[in-house]
């Protein structure tokens, strides 16, 4: 009857195991919220722009993007760590029951026993050592936070960087479709004139080879456009394969909205979220080797049972039938292997790393920024120099083609003429493509801020 008893009891203490709390699996929502990313990225410096169709893919980018969602996932990740570490400076408390059958010797009988412990265990903090390992992963979730920002700020750059390339490539193309009839145009001129003896087979060759250089070309356009949209469909987190049909502004529709600042105070790298994530990184080392030291110290431990034990789990839980222990431990180990010192010296070590990695991350970001600054800058200047020299090309155009029409100049003297002006155009494009890539590169450098 008792053997029964103790499986009964057995049997019922498992299942209590068994249980799983519900919440374990519920939803829960994420930690970064939708606000916090559209501080992330300074969504108005896009709107700015007044392009509704890169807005859109910006969005979808910031709800689909795969790499955004494993780094909100690391910062989730870094969010529990830090509560496991957190949780070391709680007491400990504990509940069991330990049902047992058991025989004593010069006995023929066996017997039952069931007990139920409760038990519980505190370390005293006393030199504060845990409250520095919890601080300490208090900054590396502070630099997940902050890892999570430099990734959003980089994709929603690298978006727009990808579509304004786009851009550049469908005008490009449309230009060299231009520059092949042309060519095809002077081929033809040239073998008609060697036919009649008026141009060498040279020069027919000459014609051929540029008029095929030309088709070439074109191919090789939209084959880096077919690329970038497959680029801009992974960005979103979309299937490339319906890359094809992916929207985009047309280049003769873009307006250069934003100004050039003239200058950009150094204090600005202050809010970039690398150097923010190298001053936390620099913050946790320190905390790590005041850690390390308090390992020489004592540590501390006060710790209690209490234990309800009875043959019979109907008996009555009372003082008669307990076992209770109260106790306090103070220890210091006097020989570990020299693995304190060892661990004091690699904290010192990785302290120092993070001093240089500070420096280095602040002299790089100055950089980055005057960098950003200058490329916006002459790229804008030398656009405007070759759109002065579209006008011109044009303006020559223009006369070539009045000769032309007086029977001054030749068909194929005009045909040049009119390519020369399109390869400058095909210039114009790629540098005025140029400056919007430099407006986010400066974006980029600036780590989003508003300027």
């Amino acid at each position: 009857m008792k053997i029964k008893k103790f499986f009964s009891i057995l049997i019922l203490f498992v299942m209590i195991q068994m249980v799983i709390p519900i919440n374990v699996f519920a939803a829960k929502k994420p930690i970064t919220d939708e606000n916090t990313i559209v501080e992330y990225i300074n969504i108005d410096w896009w709107k700015d722009i007044d392009d509704s169709i890169l807005l859109d893919y910006i969005i979808k980018a910031i709800q689909y993007n795969q790499d955004l969602k494993i780094s909100t996932l690391k910062t989730e990740e870094a969010k529990e760590t830090k509560n496991i570490q957190r949780a070391n400076e709680m007491p400990m408390f504990g509940v069991g029951a330990v049902p047992a059958l058991y025989k004593l010797p010069g006995v023929t009988s066996s017997d039952g026993l069931i007990s139920l412990p409760l038990y519980a265990s505190y370390e005293l903090d006393l030199f504060g050592k845990n409250r520095d390992k919890t601080k300490s992963m208090d900054k590396i979730y502070e630099i997940s936070r902050l890892n999570e920002k430099s990734a959003y700020i980089s994709v929603v750059s690298a978006v727009g960087s990808t579509y304004y390339n786009i851009v550049k490539l469908d005008k490009l193309i449309l230009l060299q479709e231009e520059i092949i009839k042309d060519r095809k145009q002077i081929y033809d001129l040239m073998k008609y004139s060697n036919e009649e003896g008026l141009v060498s087979t040279a020069d027919v060759v000459k014609a051929n080879k540029a008029y095929i250089k030309a088709e070439s070309d074109i191919i090789e356009l939209k084959k880096t456009r077919e690329r970038l949209l497959n680029t801009l469909a992974v960005l979103m987190g979309e299937n490339p394969n319906n890359s094809s049909e992916f929207k985009r502004i047309a280049y003769d529709d873009l307006e250069i909205k934003k100004s050039i600042p003239d200058s950009i105070s150094s204090e600005i790298i202050e809010s970039r979220p690398d150097y923010l994530a190298a001053e936390k990184m620099l913050e946790k080392a320190g905390l790590d080797v005041r850690a390390a030291k308090k390992e020489f110290l004592p540590s501390f431990n006060i710790f209690g049972l209490i234990s309800f034990n009875s043959t019979e789990y109907y008996s009555k839980m009372n003082w008669t039938n307990s076992l209770a222990l109260l106790g306090a431990s103070a220890l210091l180990p006097l020989f570990t292997g020299g693995r304190k010192i060892a661990n004091l010296k690699l904290n010192k070590n990785k302290y120092e790393q993070a001093v240089e990695n500070y420096k280095k991350t602040n002299i790089k970001s100055i950089q980055e920024v005057n960098d950003a600054l200058c490329d916006l800058k002459l790229d804008n200047e030398k656009y405007l120099k070759t759109v002065e020299s579209l006008n011109a090309e044009k303006q020559d155009f223009y006369y070539s083609d009045l000769k032309y029409k007086e029977g001054i100049i030749s068909n194929l003297d005009l045909l040049q003429k009119k390519e020369s002006l399109l390869v400058t155009e095909e210039l114009v494009v790629t540098e005025k493509i140029d400056y919007f890539i430099n407006q986010i590169g400066l974006y980029k450098a600036i780590g989003g801020a508003k300027i």
